[in-house]
């Protein structure tokens, strides 16, 4: 063989190698809720950095919902449809998925969701207590308020763990008949961002120095509020977030920042988490009933305040 032939025939041989390599790798459907999300962001990036490390070749599509319920019921249909070895959901309400979900587990492909809330047919959701990052978050700010005063609640039910923190500060705030609720709106997820500004430039308008306290159900409309009040000139109000997103925990240590807490959820181990357990069970076959502990897998999420912020700053 000539050496012209002979070098044609190991490119050729290489190419076979690496597609027959390509053929084998996963193929996986993550559905987000919203993709414009930084938890969602950032549970991506757990995957990714894990993927990397692991030198995983995995092909991964992703599939947006924009904050509707019923685009990640349709989102995931498609994934189903389309014999993925596994899909992942991130922050999605999946009530309006029933269906679609039941399509994925006749076709036998494992689902894992993140801080979805689990329900019946997917594997395993992966999350932190929404419960209890509240009963942490909610007091904190309610006792920083010296248990009087007037505050603003943010709220969002088309999530499950927002909703749930909305709830239990509602309970709470029974136990603290000297704070006055202003006013309580429903974030419109879809748009979270902006409907929280036009929403808070609303609210200081009417309220203006009334405003002692605003409760966020997560750091980006927290953000929101604290631009417009500042835009505003209210100076005496204190915030809370949850989700401890590295832009958060730097307000919270801003010693003159309206901003006093927010909770640290530990998203970029909850993607590598996912990876870990489609490895296990999709790669090396394992039953998932020996591999995931429990239907539903907390993770700590520490209370952040501006004691104790600089401990979480990205290092």
């Amino acid at each position: 063989m000539s050496g012209m032939w002979r070098k044609a025939a190991i490119v050729a041989a290489a190419g076979f190698l690496w597609s027959a390599a390509s053929a084998n790798a996963l193929n996986l459907a993550w559905v987000h809720a919203n993709a414009a999300a930084q938890s969602e962001q950032r549970v991506k990036a757990g995957f990714d950095a894990w993927l990397v490390e692991t030198g995983k070749d995995w092909n991964v599509s992703l599939l947006d919902s924009g904050g509707s319920g019923e685009r990640t019921a349709s989102n995931l249909q498609d994934a189903a449809s389309r014999g993925v070895d596994a899909i992942i959901i991130t922050m999605a309400d999946l009530r309006a998925s029933r269906a679609a979900l039941d399509a994925a587990i006749a076709a036998k492909i494992p689902v894992i969701t993140v801080d979805s809330g689990y329900i019946d047919g997917v594997l395993v959701d992966i999350t932190t207590n929404n419960w209890a990052m509240s009963s942490d978050v909610s007091p904190y700010l309610l006792n920083e308020m010296g248990g009087k005063g007037s505050i603003i609640f943010l709220r969002m039910a088309e999530h499950h763990g927002t909703r749930k923190r909305g709830d239990v500060m509602e309970t709470i705030l029974k136990e603290y008949p000297d704070i006055k609720v202003l006013a309580e709106h429903n974030i419109d997820y879809t748009a979270f961002f902006e409907d929280t500004t036009s929403t808070m430039q609303d609210y200081a308008s009417r309220f203006g120095e009334e405003i002692n306290a605003v409760w966020a159900p997560w750091d980006e409309p927290a953000q929101a509020a604290i631009n417009e009040l500042t835009a505003a000139g209210l100076k005496n109000v204190k915030v809370i977030g949850i989700d401890g997103h590295p832009q958060a925990v730097a307000e919270v240590c801003k010693p003159d920042s309206l901003m006093i807490a927010t909770v640290s959820q530990p998203f970029e181990k909850m993607g590598a988490q996912a990876g870990e357990w489609i490895e296990a069970i999709v790669e090396k076959k394992e039953d998932p009933a020996t591999v995931i502990p429990s239907k539903t897998v907390y993770m700590d999420a520490p209370l952040v305040t501006k004691q104790n912020c600089r401990d979480f700053l990205p290092q």
